[in-house]
């Protein structure tokens, strides 16, 4: 049956009740006022624990907190449960609790945050822990009703045998029992080398209803009543909404109501969104646009290049011996300085939130990378306690960092609250989409290399300069004003290392932020520093005339698991052997996100600017692969994503805004330009790393140094189309 059950969009299938487990609200659930603590979900089948319902019918309905969003957590969370539950794979299903659920039931589901590949690698203990508590209780009811020692029992499939008396019994059958127990304190978790489910290739939950047509997006959502809108927000980040003319549009085909939305936009409501759309397009609007309204490209560009100037303060994130004085007593140095621009998610599905708003209730229909933010913007927004409120997860239509965001969530309800009792969707165009986004943020790089006279790398100085993304979104997790997040892929020690050994090294952050909001952009600040340090290290190799693969691994004998990856992809690429006449190669590694990776590419160039690339591999170590087909699809998925970015992905600012304003101007690669995809796994166990952003940062720059190698020409600014340069 395998497969992912949305929300159910009758607010009457939703029951408020109380339980032991704590007050409040709970949508979806039966919870008791007397009795046994049985937990209920909507179709009246029992909770063995808050991540497992059992149906009479040996269903076994799993949990998911995160947000599926395409890279294939969901099916890969509900294969973890499962292995330790020890059920039947055919017979499994998942859907979403609602975060008001968990809160009122005391965070029982844990963080619901979707984001920097954290699906599966921060919630695999615990998901693991509710699939085995599952077990052990559904044991012990039917060895309680045999009146056998549970030890006595085993189980597989979902069907649980009395060993000594042969007898058996189902999941189904026990289920209402097992609900009523009390959950072990402890349970031991598999070994991996146990695992008979995790590490297999299985089929997603979620592919047939995304196939047939059953999936409810948030731009599907309907509810009884409903009214559309259509959004304006002011084009220049941190203006104001001044006036509009609400009488231009009154008498419009189906306008029903124009409401401000904060200081900053304004809103049609309308009966269907097209007709929204228009009139909010015919509405006479001023805004003010503020001092930020002369801000373009290149006044930022000019402010960012300042910052590269050693003069200037930058934060230390990673430091050994002294670069500086190495430099400059060094018998040659290499300098180079790189740039990467502004790049919006773009994601297919516009942003878009359903809000119902009563004094007494509020409720929000929307895709979502964070349930509990917004959750927690829909409190804010409403100015309901939380008992009165929920977030109803659907799926959306691509997320890569920017559903993290709960902007359009806040503006659904702002509106929704000045038509009490009536649905409303609020959905964004493309144009509203492209213009406020959060941004991948803008950065420059300054990298100086310098060597000693048998050519052996002494000092490597990296300069960035440019925007910090938690200093607008969490400022919270500054350090003493530090971004650690800005070092990612080049940081001392953590989850996105560097993987060199170099003297005397100083890597360090300018921190300078324009007025143009950054965001958490799929793959985030690994991005931009694979490409500034992976080509420098070209063009370092290329300096001491040496290949560029041995030149890196003289650098990574302290290093062993960044090495043993660059070491596979090499190997799978073939780089010892002759590439194809006319066919130029370029390798990277870099660790981001707890997984070690690398990359290497196989193009070739016509005209001088035409790249046409034919392969590219990719190698990684995240640990542990729950799901190798869904990891090879995944790196296949970063491909898109990262070759995409090189060619095409630039965001230019023009009177403090956002010049590109659709998929004219802002272009993703088509089927014919993508290459050959190789994925090589090896897993080295005893971590959990990601898989859906790491190996988008090693795909530019393996072309990017694939490229100098068939054209002998470096660039250093981006995207490629800046340059001319386009796909062949």
């Amino acid at each position: 049956m395998n497969k992912h059950v949305s929300p159910k969009m009758n607010r009457r299938a939703f029951v408020i009740g109380t339980a032991a487990v704590g007050a409040g609200l709970a949508i979806g659930l039966d919870l008791p006022f007397g009795g046994p603590t049985v937990v209920r979900a909507a179709d009246g089948s029992p909770e063995v624990n808050a991540w497992v319902v059992v149906r009479p019918d040996d269903t076994v309905v799993i949990r998911i907190a995160r947000s599926e969003m395409g890279q294939g957590s969901l099916t890969g969370l509900a294969q973890l449960v499962a292995e330790e539950l020890e059920c039947d794979w055919t017979k499994v299903a998942t859907e979403y609790p609602t975060p008001g659920q968990s809160i009122a039931r005391k965070r029982v589901w844990g963080d619901f945050s979707t984001g920097g590949s954290r699906g599966i690698r921060s919630s695999q203990d615990y998901v693991r822990k509710g699939g085995a508590t599952a077990r052990v209780m559904l044991i012990e009811a039917a060895a309680n009703e045999w009146k056998v020692p549970a030890s006595e029992c085993t189980v597989a499939n979902g069907v649980i045998t009395h060993t000594p008396s042969g007898k058996t019994t189902t999941y189904g059958k026990v289920a209402e029992a097992a609900a009523k127990l009390t959950p072990p304190a402890d349970v031991k978790l598999k070994d991996p080398k146990d695992w008979r489910l995790v590490g297999k290739g299985v089929k997603r939950l979620d592919t047939a209803d995304k196939t047939n047509g059953t999936m409810i997006y948030g731009i599907d959502v309907k509810l009884p009543g409903m009214l559309n809108a259509a959004i304006k927000d002011c084009p220049v980040f941190g203006g104001k909404l001044k006036s509009y003319d609400e009488a231009k549009v009154a008498g419009m085909k189906g306008v029903k109501k124009v409401v401000r939305v904060g200081d900053t936009a304004v809103a049609v409501v309308a009966d269907t969104w097209w007709h929204a759309k228009t009139a909010l397009e015919a509405l006479p609007i001023v805004w003010d646009e503020g001092e930020n309204a002369k801000v373009s490209s290149e006044s930022i560009a000019k402010w960012l290049a300042e910052g590269l100037n050693n003069d200037q303060p930058a934060y230390v994130g990673n430091k050994n011996g002294d670069a500086k004085a190495a430099i400059a007593g060094a018998a040659k140095k290499v300098e180079a300085v790189y740039s990467y621009p502004y790049q919006n998610h773009a994601t297919m599905e516009p942003m878009n939130a359903t809000a119902l708003y009563t004094a007494d209730k509020c409720e929000v229909w929307c895709g979502t990378q964070n349930g509990e933010a917004a959750f927690a913007a829909v409190l804010e927004a409403s100015g309901l306690p939380a008992e009165k409120c929920d977030v109803h997860k659907v799926m959306p239509g691509g997320g890569f960092g920017r559903r993290g965001q709960t902007d359009y969530v806040r503006q659904a309800v702002m509106v929704a609250k000045q038509m009490p009792g009536t649905p409303i969707k609020l959905l964004w165009s493309r144009e509203e989409d492209m213009a406020h986004g959060r941004y991948h943020p803008i950065t420059q790089c300054k990298m100086t290399g310098a060597f000693d006279a048998n050519n052996n790398l002494v000092a490597l100085h990296y300069r960035l300069s440019g925007q910090s993304i938690l200093f607008s979104l969490r400022p919270e997790a500054l350090q003493n004003g530090m971004d650690p997040a800005a070092f990612q892929g080049v940081a001392q020690s953590g989850e996105a290392a560097f993987g060199y050994s170099v003297p005397n090294l100083l890597i360090e952050h300018a921190m300078r932020n324009p007025h143009v909001p950054p965001g958490f952009w799929r793959g985030v600040n690994v991005n931009h520093n694979a490409i500034y340090m992976e080509c420098f290290m070209d063009e370092l190799a290329q300096a001491a005339g040496q290949d560029p693969l041995e030149f890196r691994r003289k650098l990574m004998g302290n290093h062993p698991k960044h090495l043993a990856v660059l070491n596979a992809v090499a190997e799978k690429i073939g780089w010892t052997t002759p590439a194809p006449q006319g066919v130029y190669r370029g390798i990277a590694q870099v660790m981001g996100y707890g997984s070690y990776v690398a990359g290497a590419a196989e193009i070739s160039v016509t005209d001088g600017s035409k790249i046409k690339v034919h392969r590219i591999v990719a190698s990684t170590d995240p640990g542990y692969v729950v799901n190798p087909a869904q990891v090879e699809r995944q790196i296949a998925g970063s491909f898109v994503y990262g070759l995409s970015a090189l060619f095409y992905g630039g965001c230019t600012v023009k009177d403090g805004k956002i010049e590109q304003t659709n998929f004219d101007t802002y272009n993703s690669m088509r089927i014919n330009e993508m290459p050959k995809v190789e994925s090589v796994m090896v897993p080295s166990g005893g971590f959990w790393g990601g898989v859906g952003e790491p190996t988008i940062g090693v795909a530019a720059p393996a072309v990017l140094n694939a490229y100098f190698a068939a054209t002998g020409k470096r660039v250093r600014s981006f995207p490629l189309r800046d340059q001319n340069i386009t796909f062949a």
